[in-house]
């Protein structure tokens, strides 16, 4: 795939390439196309437009985004029900072995994380490993919400960057 064939793409073509570089939020895409006056440069300028719908969006499409990401080691993933995506990335931070007490830091941290903010802890889980992710959490949970908010979506921004070179790099 290149940058010619991206800004020759139908909206729903669009769409349906890069409506998952954003975990279950193809609004993104959606919105980004529709807002489109001038080609995408490159991949760089791709990424930019899509990081401004999502900063440009309200606080309560923000939210939603955040609240689309699974819990690390949670439920989804332990009933096999995660995207391809999130799959291989937790799997590729270690999330896939871990011992009972791992499990269960993590099944606390979640809950406590959720009580707190009322949104999944998320981190770029390709950027991390279990043990960096574990003690991100207590840090983490420090924060304010709108620190926290913040946080949150620059880590899905950092997801989002890694997924968009996976779908340029598979051609």
């Amino acid at each position: 795939m290149n940058i010619e064939q991206i800004n020759a793409m139908s909206p729903a073509e669009f769409v349906k390439t890069f409506g998952g570089i954003f975990e279950h939020s193809p609004w993104i895409a959606e919105q980004t196309f529709a807002q489109r006056t001038v080609p995408f440069e490159d991949i760089n300028d791709l990424f930019v437009r899509l990081t401004s719908t999502v900063s440009e969006s309200s606080d309560e499409q923000k939210l939603a985004l955040i609240r689309a990401h699974p819990d690390l080691v949670g439920k989804l993933a332990k009933e096999g029900k995660l995207t391809r995506e999130s799959t291989a990335e937790q799997k590729a931070a270690g999330l896939t072995s871990l011992s009972d007490d791992e499990a269960k830091a993590f099944e606390t941290y979640n809950k406590q994380y959720r009580d707190k903010f009322g949104f999944p802890f998320v981190i770029c889980a390709r950027e991390n490993k279990k043990s960096a992710i574990l003690k991100a959490f207590p840090e983490r949970l420090q924060n304010s919400q709108p620190q926290e908010m913040n946080t949150a979506l620059g880590e899905i921004y950092k997801i989002a960057r890694l997924r968009l070179i996976d779908l340029f790099a598979k051609g």
